[in-house]
């Protein structure tokens, strides 16, 4: 299991950023309330209301931001205020040095699976869950969210899928979007996923490209030798007006075709309004039968 940053408790400091697209100050403006009934401390920082092209500021704007935060140790949690795209363009630009001496909690989802993938290859647990714009959408959320935060453990349990394949394993959670995973091959923020639990989820994709981007992952060897595959929301995916033939869930069953990992289907995670926290990086127990399936902390 990766090393956990330390957990939240009252009174601390946190910050809020905006490392990928613009986003109104207005729309955080619950998400920050929440935060302080939490009782955190909260700094909104500057990228958050401007813009640069669809950017929320420019390049090096954002990266000075996040660069600041990383490296201010009386901040114990970095929560990305949207995704959107930009993460990636700067992460090679970024310092960790002072963050694998003083770490702190990176969150957020969509494009900052890109951040929370490179983290946990500096050997450090990273969260996967609501953004502070998202925070009006799903009590459930935001409480999980907490919940992971403050140090709880990790106990989720869904409904069972006529596509789910039964089985337990235990391993580190990994994982994300489908695209930013995809992207981080060949990068500097590739890992391995033999004996992980990934997770995967997406939004807005053609039946096609969704086929295509699981094909590199398996290509690439990342489906081969997983501890299981938890899958999310596939929000507004769709086909050519030529139909491609297969459905989201199949052509997952597909592409993991002649493995024996236990795959569900169905966990609230995405980009819906349920978007239950991962701590990715945490050595989870996965199980899946007729009657539902878990996740749980060790």
């Amino acid at each position: 299991m990766l090393a956990a940053p330390p957990y939240l408790k009252k009174g601390d400091k946190i910050a809020i950023t905006a490392p990928a697209s613009k986003l109104g100050r207005k729309s955080i403006e619950i998400g920050v309330e929440i935060l302080q009934n939490w009782g955190l401390e909260v700094i909104v920082g500057k990228t958050v209301g401007n813009e640069f092209h669809g950017f929320a500021d420019t390049l090096e704007n954002r990266t000075s931001e996040f660069q600041g935060f990383l490296d201010e140790p009386s901040i114990k949690l970095i929560l990305s205020a949207r995704g959107g795209y930009g993460c990636s363009k700067i992460i090679d630009y970024l310092n960790f040095e002072k963050f694998k001496t003083k770490p702190k909690w990176i969150c957020g989802f969509s494009d900052l699976t890109a951040m929370l993938l490179h983290v946990n290859g500096l050997g450090f647990q990273s969260l996967h869950g609501v953004m502070a714009k998202t925070m009006t959408y799903h009590q459930e959320s935001n409480d999980s969210l907490r919940a992971a935060l403050f140090g709880d453990k990790i106990d989720y349990a869904f409904i069972s899928q006529e596509y789910n394949r039964e089985g337990e394993g235990v391993g580190e959670a990994i994982g994300g979007n489908l695209a930013l995973m995809a992207h981080s091959i060949g990068s500097k923020s590739d890992l391995t996923y033999d004996g992980k639990i990934l997770f995967l989820e997406d939004i807005s994709e053609y039946f096609y490209n969704l086929d295509r981007m699981l094909l590199q992952l398996k290509r690439a060897g990342k489906l081969s030798n997983l501890a299981g595959l938890v899958i999310g929301d596939f929000s507004d995916c769709k086909d050519n007006d030529e139909p491609f033939g297969k459905n989201v869930e199949e052509i997952i069953l597909e592409l993991t075709e002649g493995t024996n990992y236990p795959i569900a289907f169905g966990f609230g995670f995405g980009h819906e309004n349920k978007n239950l926290a991962i701590r990715m990086g945490e050595t989870l127990a996965f199980c899946v039968n007729k009657t539902g399936s878990t996740i749980k902390s060790l």
